[in-house]
């Protein structure tokens, strides 16, 4: 069985393209908490692609920003390619079956009519330790209002 269940913040706006069928697909990075710190005392996260389709894809792109909290149930997906040099590259990647909104309905972040003031966020504006030990906390909340993170940063 392959099922995945993950509850994370967008990590940027989410993207939104269409196929050749003109079938929508969005995509956008999820971190997810880990439910331990390190032996330094840091709360770690993992960063996942997650890939949703058709009318929840656009969903998603209409009503979610960077920041906002969701959940997320799919499957793993992997596939590889081959680059011009003959290198193999592997992408895992969540396929969303559901995707559920967790943020307050009308909350700033979540708004329908939201300005998107984000600024860029560079890895030394990110503080040595983040102290999430509660639901309650946000754990983005001192990170400003832009998380920019490239694809090269990904451990995957």
């Amino acid at each position: 069985m392959n099922k995945v269940f993950l509850i994370g913040r967008l990590t940027r706006d989410p993207e939104l393209r269409y196929t050749g069928s003109n079938l929508p697909v969005a995509t956008f990075t999820l971190a997810v908490n880990r439910n331990y710190t390190s032996q330094a005392g840091e709360r770690e996260a993992d960063f996942l692609n997650v890939v949703v389709w058709r009318k929840q894809a656009e969903n998603v792109k209409n009503y979610l920003n960077q920041g906002s909290q969701v959940a997320v149930e799919g499957r793993i997906q992997t596939r590889n390619y081959d680059d011009q040099e003959g290198k193999r590259h592997y992408i895992t990647e969540i396929i969303a079956d559901n995707v559920q909104f967790l943020d307050a309905k009308g909350s700033k972040d979540n708004s329908i009519g939201a300005s998107n003031t984000s600024q860029d966020v560079t890895p030394n504006d990110f503080p040595e330790t983040l102290e999430t030990t509660s639901v309650k906390n946000d754990p983005f909340a001192d990170f400003g209002a832009s998380i920019e993170i490239s694809d090269d940063e990904l451990p995957f």
